[in-house]
């Protein structure tokens, strides 16, 4: 059983009913947005033994556009949330959200779960996927738990790390030459030429990866954190844990939403230029540098969501890539996390903008070290 009214685009307000095969709007091309019916949501919640319950990824079924009866999954979820020592007291408090440690190495697993269980219930035994390599390698093996085959489009420069991730997990590889915005390309042409399903960050992922929200809400008993401090490429990821938060306030589990700052590398910030110039729409960079590959997208897909948050609670900054070397090589010696460069860009947008950042602070560490090291 899921609880969703329809499919509606955040661009021109188009509808869509659940059943359809829909990535993007028809029309416009805009992202889309799943909308829940919260009544039945808090019925369900009140008929289930949803506070005695321990976290995990599936616990917050009720709020997936899936039926969790078909779920695939990897026991993602339930990461640790940590209080920072050492770079907590440039803080009233600090918390790290350990991504890093799901499945696969990073957040991109709560979306898998979702995604190839939606690939499930329609049958498909055929997926691709463009990706910078966290989302190629989260999709190969949950593709390998399912059954299900699936191609990975990637940028040529994709770190190794990543690459092999994916061939180990069975999954056949297509280089392109380029960034993430010509693999997608790359990966578009190919769905429509072979007519294979085409996954990535679109409507499921992206409520799948809610459960980031979920999880911190419920790790500090039912209270919502200050300020959220998130890395951004797709801008997918913020806006997840935005919807997370609005999902539970509109269900009644929580008072209040907190207040988010979006992180990209100075090479590649396009949503930090829409916020800083004031659009209401994200231009795309013509040219990007910057080690962080997992963030490394000039063309954001879920752009104009992530600025919609940063515009309603927040603000967006950016970081250079030599600021996040040596916060990475701080978090590891000093904390015991090893994170990728793009997993430490909200710990070097947090203590960048501190003096922004009152209260409970929570960082979001996306990836793991080995990923790009």
């Amino acid at each position: 059983m899921s609880f969703v009214k329809f499919v509606q685009c955040k661009e021109c307000g188009l509808t869509y009913g659940i059943d359809e095969i829909v990535n993007r709007c028809k029309i416009c091309n805009g992202s889309l947005d799943i909308i829940l019916d919260y009544q039945k949501i808090k019925e369900a919640i009140r008929k289930s033994n949803f506070f005695k319950q321990k976290i995990s990824h599936w616990k917050y079924w009720m709020f997936y556009p899936v039926n969790r009866e078909n779920k695939v999954s990897l026991n993602e979820g339930n990461t640790p949330l940590t209080k920072s020592e050492y770079f907590g007291s440039a803080f009233e408090e600090l918390y790290f959200k350990l991504e890093n440690l799901n499945p696969t190495g990073s957040f991109k697993d709560r979306g898998s779960s979702v995604e190839i269980t939606r690939a499930i219930e329609l049958n498909i035994d055929k997926v691709c996927c463009a990706s910078t390599g966290n989302m190629g390698a989260s999709i190969a093996a949950y593709c390998a738990k399912a059954g299900i085959s699936c191609t990975i489009f990637l940028p040529h420069k994709t770190p190794k790390p990543k690459t092999n991730q994916i061939k180990i997990f069975g999954a056949k590889i297509v280089r392109v030459k380029g960034k993430y915005n010509q693999a997608l390309k790359a990966c578009e042409r190919f769905s429509s030429r072979k007519n294979v399903y085409m996954v990535g960050d679109f409507p499921f992922r992206g409520e799948g990866e809610k459960s980031v929200g979920f999880e911190i809400v419920e790790q500090l008993k039912f209270n919502s954190p200050d300020w959220i401090v998130c890395p951004m490429g797709n801008g997918t990821l913020i806006y997840s844990i935005y919807d997370a938060f609005k999902d539970f306030f509109k269900a009644g589990l929580i008072k209040e939403i907190p207040r988010f700052l979006g992180i990209q590398a100075e090479g590649c910030n396009p949503i930090v230029k829409a916020f800083e110039k004031n659009l209401d729409y994200v231009k795309p960079v013509k040219k990007s540098k910057t080690l962080a590959s997992a963030i490394d997208v000039p063309n954001p897909l879920d752009g104009n969501k992530a600025l919609e948050v940063l515009r309603k609670r927040g603000f967006a900054g950016s970081v250079k890539d030599k600021e996040m070397v040596e916060i990475r090589k701080e978090l590891a010696s000093k904390e015991g996390i090893f994170a990728e460069l793009a997993g430490v860009a909200s710990l070097a947008g947090a203590l960048k903008f501190k003096e922004e950042l009152n209260g409970r602070v929570v960082c979001i560490i996306s990836g793991a070290g080995w990923k790009d090291f």
